[in-house]
């Protein structure tokens, strides 16, 4: 079977750090025919880098060139983007968030039926091997009494600085098309949540673009809350920590907060039961060859206690996640991470900030 053709919206960090390297990694799963950013200069020194044959300015020129797929990874919000290269035809792999609004996420989804295309979230844990291991220790586990996550997340400048990156020139954007994106960004944060102060709105984009990994990983363990308890924002809406409640009575408590200059980055989920405590530890997600770690903690027929580190399986989740898209476009299959369910973690980023709301 050929390659398959596909293009890529957005020349930035996670293109250049993940995807354009590892779909070189995997080049007799897809061929990367064109590469589009707002900035032309951009798309071309990147395209030059990674041998892209075509590169452009306008990402409408690239949903009507003769391609399989495209993956989108610009600058929020997607949903524009999305619909239109659904109704181009194209299978669709959209980076988290895939929207902000639940208005959005229907219209995205909508599309998505409608061309009969593969539409994947670009939900990268679920992918891990850890998580995949810690997801089976969690099935074979009894009653799941609490969850723990913690995400201390630290200034992305400081592991970006590890890898040589290409940066667009502010005078190489289109004055009109930054706009339209910020009021875009604007009007979809305020039909999702409303009016609100600005550490409100900074609260709901690091909720949105980065706890998110936090809470469909916690979905696919736990499934959907049935309440938001709580929730707490403070240092500017650089602090976020909120209470779930679940099915049987378990509670999640997960906090998120940004140490500016703390190179340290620090992320866990924590599950724990009658019988075992699970453990599962993320390097930051701009790192290549740095695997997950997993702890279970269990007692022995003599009550002491064991801790088991499996042997985590090495390769890295933004490949795996790439090669399940080819998987779902080749086989007709549907994603472990379809679009329909990334709703579910756009209504919870909601419900949690009107939990402060109406505190």
């Amino acid at each position: 079977m050929a390659p398959l053709r596909i293009g890529i919206i957005g020349s930035g960090a996670i293109a250049q750090v993940h995807h354009l390297p590892n779909l070189a990694i995997l080049k007799d799963l897809f061929s990367v025919e064109m590469l589009c950013d707002l900035s032309p200069q951009l798309a071309q020194t990147v395209a030059g880098e990674y041998h892209v044959p075509r590169h452009t300015g306008d990402w409408r020129e690239l949903l009507a060139a003769d391609l399989d797929a495209v993956i989108l990874c610009h600058t929020d919000p997607k949903t524009e983007i999305a619909v239109a290269a659904f109704a181009e035809g194209k299978h669709v792999f959209i980076e988290k968030p895939i929207c902000f609004s639940l208005q959005e996420a229907d219209k995205i989804i909508a599309a998505q039926q409608a061309a009969g295309t593969v539409g994947q979230a670009g939900y990268m844990k679920v992918y891990d091997p850890a998580f995949e291991a810690a997801e089976c220790e969690a099935q074979s586990m009894g009653p799941i009494r609490f969850v723990q996550i913690h995400h201390l997340h630290t200034n992305n400048s400081h592991h970006l600085a590890h890898f040589r990156l290409h940066r667009s020139d502010p005078a190489d954007l289109p004055a009109a098309e930054v706009e339209k994106t910020r009021a875009a960004r604007e009007a979809a944060i305020r039909e999702a949540i409303g009016e609100v102060p600005d550490d409100i709105k900074s609260a709901f984009g690091h909720l949105s673009g980065s706890m998110i990994h936090d809470l469909y990983g916690l979905r696919h363990l736990m499934g959907v809350p049935e309440k938001v308890v709580s929730t707490e924002i403070w240092y500017d809406g650089w602090g976020i920590s909120t209470i779930l409640a679940y099915a049987g009575g378990a509670r999640c408590s997960a906090t998120w907060v940004e140490l500016k200059d703390v190179r340290d980055f620090k992320e866990t989920l924590e599950v724990c039961g009658d019988d075992r405590r699970i453990l599962l530890s993320y390097p930051t997600g701009f790192s290549r060859g740095i695997l997950s770690t997993l702890e279970v903690q269990t007692l022995d027929s003599t009550g002491e206690a064991i801790t088991q580190r499996p042997a985590i399986a090495w390769e890295s989740a933004f490949v795996r996640e790439l090669r399940h898209f080819h998987t779902c476009i080749t086989e007709n299959k549907t994603p472990r991470t379809p679009l329909d369910e990334a709703r579910h973690d756009i209504a919870l980023v909601i419900d949690i900030i009107k939990a402060y709301l109406n505190r």
